[in-house]
């Protein structure tokens, strides 16, 4: 039996659907804060069940008979270390053979601030002597796409990578990966770094929203602290900090990737930018981050 926590949110419910695709409804647990949301994968047949990562006593149902768990990262910064460890240890308890766990890119070396509790994550799963997959996932295309209404509004995008360049791949990308490791064979203590096929530059991608709209898009670069200012204004002080850290660093190349791992994972190239954006400017998607 496969669960999937935070099968409600963006990434877990592409998994659940990709799941479907493979194994038997009732061999699926979804396993979300609020079950009331879960309709839709209960009407499938999808066992729905109670997993919050704030209420450890939620999780040992929750993760009863299950075999393979995916552990998808927590969204509350600065709880997410002691929120993973809960699951890993009821999933311990509950025999869980095989937990895979979203992790970031080069999570290890690339020094990004958001790593710590990744590699925090990790190292406690590492630990516990649970066989384990790390899924580090790189950027999301969808932490761009959003800012193509504005950009369009204002004339350019505004960011701190310079010239570095982002091998971000579709979140469905990274929703298949996971599909294929849960259900594959041979993953156990593996470490995959995951990330697009052809990495950009966030003037690449300006230049292509420009291509595709017939409007002159910019890009222009700010320093770091800049950077965070403004994103402080409409975001959290600690995710302003953090996300203007994964810029800066992200100018040295801690977010690019040229292994093709992700793209063998599938079975099938990562979509090319110029199709990521088309799809975005008929169907904008919601933001994301790790």
């Amino acid at each position: 039996m496969i669960a999937v926590t935070g099968a409600n949110g963006h990434l877990g419910t592409l998994v659940v659907e990709g799941l479907l695709q493979k194994v038997p409804a009732n061999q699926i647990v979804a396993a979300v804060r609020t079950p009331s949301k879960a309709k839709a994968f209960a009407d499938k047949g999808v066992q729905v069940r109670e997993a919050d990562y704030g209420r450890p006593e939620t999780l040992d149902a929750a993760f009863a008979g299950v075999t393979e768990l995916l552990l998808i990262s927590g969204n509350e910064l600065g709880q997410r270390i002691a929120q993973h460890q809960a699951v890993v240890d009821a999933a311990k308890r509950a025999g869980v053979r095989l937990i895979a766990y979203t992790s970031l890119l080069h999570a290890d070396t690339g020094g990004l601030l958001l790593a710590e509790e990744h590699l925090a994550t990790e190292k406690y799963l590492q630990a516990s002597g649970i066989p384990f997959a790390f899924l580090r996932n790189g950027w999301y295309t969808e932490n761009f796409t959003p800012g193509i209404g504005p950009a369009l509004q204002q004339g350019a995008f505004i960011g701190a990578t310079k010239n570095g360049r982002l091998a971000a791949a579709t979140r469905a990308e990274y929703a298949a990966a996971a599909v294929a490791v849960l259900t594959g064979e041979g993953h156990e203590n593996k470490v995959y770094e995951l990330a697009g096929d052809i990495a950009f530059t966030r003037a690449e991608f300006a230049a292509e929203v420009s291509k595709q709209t017939g409007k002159t898009i910019g890009y222009h670069d700010l320093p770091e602290q800049e950077y965070e200012k403004i994103l402080a204004t409409f975001l959290p002080p600690a995710l302003a900090t953090i996300l203007a850290d994964a810029e800066a660093k992200a100018a040295n190349g801690a977010l690019d990737d040229e292994s093709h791992t992700l793209s063998r994972l599938i079975g099938r190239p990562t979509a090319p930018l110029a199709d990521t954006i088309a799809a975005a400017l008929k169907a904008p998607v919601t933001n994301s981050t790790h």
